[in-house]
């Protein structure tokens, strides 16, 4: 096919209804850059011979290295069906774990998506996690099984056991769409009846609770993956072939006389062919035939790679005839017999004429988006459809007409920004020379020539004859050259410099799509931050503003103009001059607005659309330096580039002042660490090792002890020396009980508080790990309510959300411990919304995180100014733990006791002077006035000016006051001394109860053959991993083992296991959970058994403290452990001769 004109793509964009977006998702290795090449080899961009071996959209060097895709790049293809032209816009994406955000960069901005299986592995955990994002985005998907060529040439199956094989992974995948399905339906139908429940008050007796209601009725036939429903192909990328039954259909119908839609329904199933009769039966298996699909497609192609493979040429060339095709001899001829077979098949059934017809019949155009996608992108958060403002819900028709008229409101989606080469540009690429231009350097050429020839002859003539005439000819050539060199030097010296310039600054394009209107180029916009609400600007604004009018200034709404619009064509960018609905385009010139996604649009109306959902979450950390300090600016200037080019970096100075770059595994890291060294700083770096995330936590105290014996009373002398032995450490004026109630004074002896941990159940930390977005919810409400806000926004659908958060926690808080917990919630930590809580378990305050759900009290008396401090104190608690500063997880701190005594107390204590009661009467009065920002410097000041005033004081008096002065300066503000004191109390809280590290886990699945299963089962536990299943794959020699595996240890993790199987598996490994590791970190031995297990060293390896100590080095803390200094050289027993 030919190569199409952009002018002619601009065109087909304008036609709506021929516009079809789709990407390309299946789990890595499944051959979607393949099926993308032959795709591409279609609309002659690219040669069909290079298919599949060309891999063009990975236009990246280590993505050709690797052979993996790393992001997702688009491309826009010509397709002629019948008398109807389409545009489809393809969007080729990764397929490994790594770089599951591409993934959902591109799913959002497509219509459907072509699911790609490998008909041996079948689905894999990556095909599950790509057909949720879709189903996420209500996108509509069909499926490619491909690699169909392995099950002759690989497995060497019979027609027979194929077509089981296949029937198996169709099953299997529909399985995967119907849970999701059932999930929804369900979901849908708990919505419905928590509604009717609040309309009508019904008895309970009278409803009958039946978990399948709403299944039945709900219709989901179109969901399920069939070939007779046409959304189903059969291919080879490699090959070159691909095929959708009705294509067979047709080509039978007119052999045997059947109707094509008649064979459309029974090619796939279990039908046969009566040849008597020329009738279609059921029941193939029953009768012993065979299956239709097998008889009248497979046996063809099973037949035809026989013949290929063994070099048939008789019944290739009976074959060949009978298909009506021309094979070249240079094919014919070749030595790779699949030269021969892509050859033949790609005629016979051309893959791209397959999967690109399916596209077009089954995939809907972007005028035919539903109502539900629409609502879904408009609603952040918890909003509801109905809660917007009634400007933004008309824009609900504007998505839906999708209409290109000059009226449409303008909205376009940015899911990416992505960097390209300032030569990749359309207007800095080398453009043919006219004319004149060719004409004027052969001018130059010849002159050049010319002199040369001049110059050499003067050598020639000097070297003889030092003659009159030499100098002149010389002096002549050097006329010229200066002229010449004038010629050129004149714009070239100042244009190269720009060009330079240009190149060394790093052009950013918006990935993005037009949802409604026009795009023109030179157009102004606006662009909508993720936390911008349509709510608030309309008050500001007018709904009909436009981004040219002077405008008052809205929080997380800028202006921009869209400079250039590009054309997306793989590794090339064509310029446009403006883009209708329903397109996906490049837009130049955001790069100072977009960060990394963003809405676009020229109404103020328009909310931002829903976040991104990311698969993965990055959990790997690193920490970069220059080698050189001086390249500090270039470095961090850098890592803002590559924060904005990667959708899933995270990028973060730390308090420690390290640049961290966290990243979602092993190969997003190190393809970031190229990025950053090569492209965007372009300067040496050094890179820490892993900065590995831990928890803290602590548990009950164990029942039994490291040799599994119960704890008995002789456990019990040896405990108490080891607790008395660490009561030494705690400091005086700290009171331990024996329930580990810790009672601690502020250091100027005015408040006492008394704090106790507790292990929080594992259920409870789960919950708050969820609903960490509610609680940050919640905190803003409980903000607003205390500044005495109004409250308007607040959603009757976040606070029933609320509400049954609450409800479940009281479901998991049960017990005589944990009575009327929930109500005493003061606050979770750290940051406010982590998996800790604070309780207030003392009497005389009442004020607790529930308030937003309108039980608010105003809080008053002593403790009203000062709580802040106490919430305070323990976010700083839970942010840095006791064991190596790291955050604290699923631990419950109870204030049981907070008194503020009165400030005279404890200074008539330390001294009996009439004036000094008076000055500590006046601090009194100042501590009542002062609110919580008060500080005790006040009535020392005061005190200050009043002795001034006097000034006949004797030198007594003076020396007393000075004392005082001293006594109420030197602890500082009373609220950072309680904000000091409780962070110590929460310290020893902990600290006296057993305490546990909790190390982050990767759920690994990995797929190998039996032969080097012992392998990977060595390398798993010596890496500490845990196998949680293994099962067989149905129909191969393939196990499935999913196992867990500690962060810590999965570093080189998938190398080894390449390497020890020689490459025969491969681990995908995903962020799980958080787990506690076992063992304590700070154990002894202490009973008798334990001293016969392990000595009295105890130093066999313990996992739990070779970790605490690991991270306590890293952050330059204090490491008890023993080295050697002057260790004498080993005497051997021979003789030193």
């Amino acid at each position: 096919m030919v190569l199409t004109s952009v002018g002619k793509m601009a065109g087909l964009q304008k036609k709506a209804s021929g516009i079809r977006n789709i990407c390309i998702l299946a789990h890595v290795d499944h051959g979607k850059t393949t099926l993308a090449d032959c795709l591409i080899s279609s609309n002659g961009i690219i040669s069909s011979r290079l298919a599949g071996k060309l891999r063009y959209l990975d236009s990246r060097e280590d993505e050709q290295i690797r052979g993996i895709t790393m992001k997702s790049s688009a491309i826009s293809l010509h397709f002629v069906k019948g008398d109807q032209e389409y545009l489809i816009n393809l969007i080729d994406s990764p397929g490994h774990v790594d770089f599951s955000s591409e993934v959902s960069t591109a799913v959002r901005l497509c219509d459907g998506c072509i699911i790609v299986v490998d008909a041996v592995e079948g689905v894999c955990p990556q095909t599950q996690a790509v057909l949720r994002q879709a189903w996420l985005e209500n996108i509509r998907p069909v499926l490619v099984i491909n690699k169909i060529d392995r099950l002759i040439v690989e497995l060497k199956l019979t027609p027979q056991e194929a077509y089981l094989h296949l029937k198996n992974i169709l099953e299997q995948i529909n399985a995967v769409t119907g849970t999701l399905f059932t999930s929804k339906v369900l979901e849908e139908r708990a919505e419905k009846e928590t509604e009717s429940e609040t309309l009508s008050d019904a008895s309970p007796g009278d409803q009958i609770y039946d978990w399948s209601t709403g299944l039945e009725d709900t219709d989901d036939s179109h969901l399920y993956f069939s070939p007779e429903h046409g959304n189903v192909v059969f291919a080879s990328a490699i090959d070159g072939w691909g095929f959708g039954i009705e294509h067979f259909a047709k080509l039978y119908s007119q052999k045997i006389g059947i109707k094509p839609a008649v064979l459309m329904k029974t090619l796939w199933g279990d039908y046969y062919l009566n040849t008597k009769a020329k009738k279609i039966m059921k029941g193939d298996q029953s009768k012993g035939k065979k299956p239709l699909f097998v008889q009248l497609v497979l046996d063809n192609i099973w037949s035809l790679y026989e013949a290929v493979m063994k070099r048939d040429k008789e019944k290739i060339e009976k074959i060949v005839t009978s298909l009506g095709l021309r094979i070249g001899a240079r094919e014919s001829r070749h030595a790779d017999p699949k030269v021969h077979l892509n050859a033949i098949c790609s005629q016979w059934l051309p893959i791209s004429d397959a999967v690109l017809s399916m596209v077009c019949n089954k995939i809907p155009s972007p005028l035919d988006i539903t109502a539900e996608r629409v609502e879904k992108l408009m609603c952040v958060g918890a909003r509801t459809f109905d809660s917007l403002p009634p400007e933004t819900q008309e824009l609900k028709s504007a998505f839906m007409k999708c209409s290109s008229e000059e009226t449409a409101p303008v909205i376009v989606f940015v899911s990416k920004m992505f960097p390209v080469d300032a030569k990749a540009l359309p207007q800095n690429k080398p453009r043919p020379l006219t004319q004149e231009e060719i004409a004027h350097r052969r001018e130059l050429a010849k002159r050049r020539h010319a002199e040369k020839l001049a110059a050499s002859q003067g050598k020639e003539l000097s070297e003889k004859t030092p003659s009159e005439n030499s100098p002149e000819v010389t002096g002549n050539a050097g006329d010229t050259k200066g002229e010449e060199q004038q010629l050129p030097g004149e714009g070239d010296s100042v244009t190269s410099k720009a060009v330079k310039q240009e190149a060394d600054k790093e052009h950013f394009i918006a990935f993005a799509r037009v949802f409604s209107g026009v795009v023109k180029r030179g157009q102004k916009i606006f662009v909508l931050g993720p936390k911008y609400d349509p709510a608030e600007s309309l008050h500001k604004l007018s709904s009909q503003c436009s981004a040219t009018d002077d405008l008052p200034a809205v929080p997380h709404m800028a202006c921009c103009t869209l400079e250039n619009l590009y054309l997306l064509m793989g590794r090339e960018l064509e310029d446009l001059e403006e883009v209708p609905a329903g397109n996906v385009l490049g837009i130049g010139g955001l790069q100072d607005f977009v960060l990394k996604s963003a809405t676009l649009s020229t109404s103020p109306a328009c909310p931002p659309f829903t976040p991104l959902n990311f698969e993965a979450t990055p959990i790997v950390r690193v920490a970069v330096e220059p080698k050189h300090p001086s390249d500090m600016p270039q470095l961090v200037r850098g890592m803002k580039l590559l924060n904005q080019a990667d959708p899933c970096v995270q990028v973060l100075i730390q308090e420690t002042g390290e640049h961290v770059l966290v990243t979602a595994g092993e190969v997003h890291l190190q393809r970031c660490l190229d990025d950053l060294k090569e492209r965007f700083a372009k300067v040496q770096i050094s890179v820490s090792a892993p900065i590995i995330p831990f928890r803290e936590t602590i548990t009950r105290p164990p029942k039994v002890d490291m040799v599994n014996e119960e704890i008995g009373k002789q456990q019990k002398v040896a405990v108490i020396h080891q607790t008395k032995e660490d009561q030494t450490k705690i400091p005086e004026g700290i009171q331990v009980d024996s329930d580990g109630l810790v009672t601690i004074n502020t250091p100027n002896k005015q408040a006492t508080l008394s704090v106790r941990a507790m292990p929080l159940p594992e259920e409870v930390t789960r919950l708050l790990e969820e609903n960490s977005d509610l609680i940050r919810t919640m905190e803003q409400l409980n903000t607003s309510l205390n500044e005495d806000k109004k409250t308007h926004e607040i959603n009757q659908k976040t606070l029933d959300r609320i509400k049954e958060f609450k409800q479940k926690l009281e479901k998991s808080l049960q017990g005589r411990k944990w009575r009327n917990a929930v109500d005493q919630i003061w606050s979770f930590g750290p940051r406010k919304c982590g998996p800790n809580i604070l309780l207030h378990n003392f009497g005389g305050y009442k004020r607790s995180v529930w308030q937003c759900l309108g039980n608010s009290v105003k809080e008053v008396g002593k403790y009203r100014d000062f709580d802040n401090s106490i919430v305070s104190g323990f976010q700083l608690a839970t942010l840095s733990g006791p064991m190596c500063e790291e955050p604290l997880m699923g631990v419950c701190f109870s204030v049981e006791k907070w008194e503020i005594s009165k400030a005279g107390d404890t200074l008539s204590n330390s001294r009996q002077d009439s004036g000094e009661l008076d000055a500590t009467e006046h601090q009194q009065n100042e501590d009542n006035t002062l609110a919580s920002s008060c500080t005790d410097e006040g009535p020392s000041a005061n005190e200050h000016q009043d002795r001034n005033q006097s000034g006949t004081e004797s030198p007594e008096k003076m020396s007393k006051h000075k004392g005082e002065l001293l006594l109420a300066d030197c602890y500082g503000p009373f609220s950072g001394q309680l904000i000091a004191t409780m962070k110590e109390a929460c310290r020893y809280a902990l600290q006296a109860k057993p305490q546990r590290l909790m190390a982050a886990m990767y759920t690994c699945e990995i797929m190998a053959t039996a032969e080097v299963l012992g392998r990977v089962y060595a390398v798993l536990s010596k890496r500490e991993g845990r196998v949680l299943q293994e099962e067989m794959k149905e129909g191969t020699d393939v196990f499935i083992i999913k196992a867990v595996l500690p962060v810590a240890e999965s570093f080189g993790f998938a190398d080894e296991i390449r390497k020890r199987t020689s490459g025969l598996a491969s681990p995908q490994l995903v962020f799980s959970h958080w787990e506690i590791i076992a063992s304590d970190p700070f154990w002894v031995p202490t009973t008798e058994e334990e001293y016969l297990h392990f000595g009295e060293k105890a130093d066999s390896e313990n996992q739990a403290r070779k970790y605490m100590n690991a991270v306590r080095k890293r952050k330059g803390l204090y490491v008890e452990e023993k080295i050697v200094e002057h260790a004498e050289k080993q005497r051997t027993l021979s003789r030193n001769k």
